[in-house]
């Protein structure tokens, strides 16, 4: 199997049931497109590790002590691809900012298939609908 670099992301689950998706910025990749927060891990660093650091960088928010729960994966084969390590935050400390993206936006979670995502946003997607018994 090929070693991709790791991406991690987290659906931050709000009491009322909706997830928290931000829309990229201009100038980036997939500018425009609505995803789950996250970001690449550092040289050395856990994925737990890291979703506590990107977090804290694009929405100021505090997930020290958090569960977070694995929902699921996806991966772009092709070179340069990468994997998507999708987890599941029903608890943190903070109001979200939008620090890295374009917009912020809470959407329920059998609405986010029909966001204009990037491509490996949609199989997290599914499996997010699935962790939470929605599909």
């Amino acid at each position: 199997m090929p070693n991709f670099p790791t991406v991690v992301a987290v659906a931050l689950l709000a009491p009322d049931g909706r997830v928290l998706m931000q829309r990229r910025a201009p100038g980036r990749s997939h500018a425009g497109l609505w995803e789950f927060p996250g970001g690449k891990l550092e040289h050395g660093e856990g994925p737990e590790a890291a979703l506590v650091r990107e977090v804290r960088e694009e929405l100021a928010l505090d997930l020290a002590g958090a569960v977070l729960e694995p929902v699921g994966f996806a991966a772009d084969p092709a070179p340069g691809g990468v994997r998507i390590e999708l987890y599941l935050c029903r608890s943190w400390h903070g109001e979200p900012h939008c620090l890295d993206a374009a917009e912020l936006g809470w959407f329920a979670p059998p609405a986010i298939p029909a966001l204009a995502m990037p491509p490996l946003d949609y199989p997290l997607a599914d499996a997010l609908l699935r962790s939470l018994g929605a599909i």
